[in-house]
């Protein structure tokens, strides 16, 4: 060990990752595009009130935000949103439709321009929203899916596949937006023209199923005038579930499966690439895309068992050749032009960014996002890929995140705190990328575990199906397994360890501190903590039949709901805790933060609220995100006895 090598206590290490530093690195580039031979994206801003922007990668390498605050690239489709905008440059001009936040209207746009509103302005209960548009200029139109609230409720609400004009006639007659078709499903994705324009597919499903337990693919004609035949289903289910759907050059229909209990390609119904690992995942957002057809047959694939890579797929053969770097991680979209692939990827030594592959060459590069090393990479953590055993001696997967700091090491007999996170959906997965919130912990002594508990995404339909009617029972019990192991091997210190999550991993926490004596304290971040209220009304429309299979039907199991929920057996918790909400948030309503908070009264319980204006589910601004994460190390310093320099003091209520 160096001489410049401090020995200091677990939690008190200096770190050059503070909290600004982290929010300032909070959201990655989403949604790529080709205009013409640009590949544009849209890309977080954290610093100007969270909005995101439309970003062109010129041919030169240049980078430019094309649209200036406040415009804002978001869709509110389904709460969690979507595929926000698209392009084309039919004569070498670059033509952009979008979805400004604010208003929730469809714009064009075209370089040198202001944006102009090509649909209504919204009328009662949020109005009308757009998602997933597909330009089609040659018919004077954009293809989409509309979203319209029919009255005050969550669930007054209405989705078609719908053609609004290109030429603005719509943005003050909502009779010039074309529906497609009938009102059929009541989730549906935007749809997809064949090559010959003849056929469209889409997919739809409808409550109590999510879009991860079955989904239906539709085809229908199109006819010469533009209005579609009667549509057919051609794959899907009540538990099959098709989360993306495509036409291929030669007009062959693909999509992607999970009928083998794995999300699999499949071309007219014949299985291109068996294999127990994932071609695709949970539609969260409408307009993720795991696949994409080359105009030369191959097909580019986002895929993987647990982590994801980005290769490219013979459908004659089944051979699948990925794309050589360090990324270990490929979000859900992908765009292609010619023999380029355009995707964004990330690894446990970069952020996410914009990459691009040759498949002419096989050469893969980052042409857009680039990561920046904010600090000496050196600070950055060293994860482990682990697999625990929980109960039954099921499997359950984790990311261990211990201390990590160059300048700094512990007393040989100290073990170090630990905190479990439990992520959100919980239909979902924790990627093993970098993320500058957990180097914030690790670079200052406190260790993290990300936990893949049953229920998460990325490891086939089975292990997904254990959270079926078990929710606040699997998760709760693979989190307290993964904290005891990494207390029973040495690696952590059994009185400190804390538990953390936002959404459902803010209920899993909150759920945890109330049924397990586990965690010494923890933080729970827009969480559900009523399942009675949220079955009843306090959600949005999107999830409020989810808790049918995560729990059980509400008039069936009525008990299970209050048995389960925080909120009912507040005397339980006797851990610290700190609540932070969004007051904006629609999906986890700020009302069962502040029921728990008044069933805490009284209880001695040291905890703290911290409520924010103007944010919604999942934190966007800068100035909330430093915050937040000072006030979550400051919970931790007084319940573990740590000495973290410089965190402002999070005063706790009793």
């Amino acid at each position: 060990m160096g001489d410049d090598v401090q020995t200091l206590a677990y939690g008190s290490w200096p770190s050059p990752i503070d909290a600004a530093l982290a929010a300032a690195h909070d959201g990655h580039p989403e949604y790529v595009g080709f205009v013409g031979e640009e590949v544009w994206w849209t890309e977080p801003r954290p610093t100007e009130g969270g909005r995101r922007t439309l970003v062109r990668r010129h041919t030169d390498g240049r980078e430019e935000p094309v649209l200036p605050a406040p415009w804002n690239v978001r869709t509110r489709v389904i709460e969690y949103g979507g595929q926000p905008w698209a392009g084309t440059a039919p004569d070498g001009r670059p033509l952009v439709v979008f979805v400004n936040f604010d208003d929730q209207r469809l714009y064009r746009w075209e370089p040198g321009g202001e944006p102009v509103p090509l649909t209504p302005a919204g009328t009662a209960g949020g109005g009308l929203r757009w998602a997933d548009p597909v330009l089609l200029p040659e018919r004077g139109e954009v293809w989409c899916v509309l979203e319209e609230f029919t009255g005050e409720g969550p669930s007054d609400v209405r989705r078609v596949p719908a053609a609004v004009p290109l030429d603005g006639s719509a943005a003050g007659d909502r009779t010039a937006v074309r529906e497609l078709t009938a009102e059929r499903h009541r989730f549906v994705t935007g749809p997809k023209l064949s090559p010959d324009g003849r056929r469209a597919c889409w997919i739809g499903w409808d409550h109590p199923r999510m879009p991860w337990d079955g989904t239906d693919l539709l085809l229908a004609d199109v006819r010469p005038d533009g209005t579609f035949g009667t549509p057919r289903t051609v794959a899907g289910g009540p538990e099959e579930s098709v989360c993306q759907a495509d036409f291929a050059a030669d007009g062959s229909l693909l999509w992607a499966s999970d009928r083998t209990g794995w999300w699999n390609l499949y071309r007219d119904g014949e299985p291109l690439c068996r294999r127990e690992e994932e071609f695709g995942g949970p539609l969260w957002k409408i307009g993720h895309r795991w696949f994409a057809p080359l105009p030369g047959g191959l097909i580019a694939v986002v895929h993987g068992r647990g982590a994801t890579a980005l290769g490219i797929l013979d459908p004659e053969t089944g051979e699948v050749v990925d794309a050589a770097g360090p990324w270990t991680e490929f979000a859900p979209t992908l765009a292609v032009t010619g023999e380029r692939i355009a995707a964004v990827g990330a690894s446990p030594r970069t952020a996410y960014e914009v990459v691009e592959l040759d498949t002419g060459t096989g050469h893969a590069r980052v042409i857009g996002a680039a990561h920046d090393d904010a600090v000496d990479p050196v600070h950055y953590p060293e994860p482990q890929i682990r697999t625990f055993t929980g109960p039954d001696g099921r499997d359950i997967h984790a990311h261990v995140y211990p201390p990590h700091n160059p300048g700094c090491a512990a007393p040989d007999a100290e073990r170090p705190p630990y905190v479990v996170w439990a992520h959100g959906g919980p239909t979902g997965r924790s990627p093993l990328v970098l993320d500058l919130e957990i180097a914030y912990f690790t670079s200052r002594g406190i260790g993290v575990a990300e936990v893949n508990y049953g229920g998460s995404a990325g490891y086939g339909r089975e292990y997904r199906n254990r959270l079926r009617e078990q929710w606040g029972v699997v998760d709760v019990e693979d989190c307290a397994a993964v904290a005891l192991a990494l207390a029973d091997e040495g690696t952590a210190d059994r009185a400190r360890l804390a538990v953390r999550g936002g959404s459902a991993g803010g209920w899993t926490t909150a759920a945890s501190l109330a049924t397990t004596d586990v965690y010494a304290c923890g933080t729970v971040i827009y969480p559900v903590l009523d399942l009675a209220g949220w079955a009843t009304g306090e959600t949005h429309d999107f999830e409020s039949r989810y808790l049918d299979t995560l729990v059980g039907p509400y008039d069936e199991v009525p008990a299970r709901y209050a048995e389960r929920s925080p909120v009912e057996h507040a005397d339980r918790i006797t851990a610290p805790f700190l609540l932070l909400q969004g007051l904006d948030d629609v999906i986890c309503p700020p009302a069962q933060s502040e029921r728990l908070l008044a069933r805490m009264a009284g209880r001695d319980v040291p905890h703290a609220y911290i409520a924010f204006e103007g944010e919604g589910h999942g934190f966007r601004r800068a100035d909330t995100m430093v915050r937040a994460l000072e006030a979550e190390l400051s919970l931790y310093a007084q319940v573990f006895g740590l000495n973290p320099p410089g965190v402002p003091r999070l005063e706790l209520d009793r």
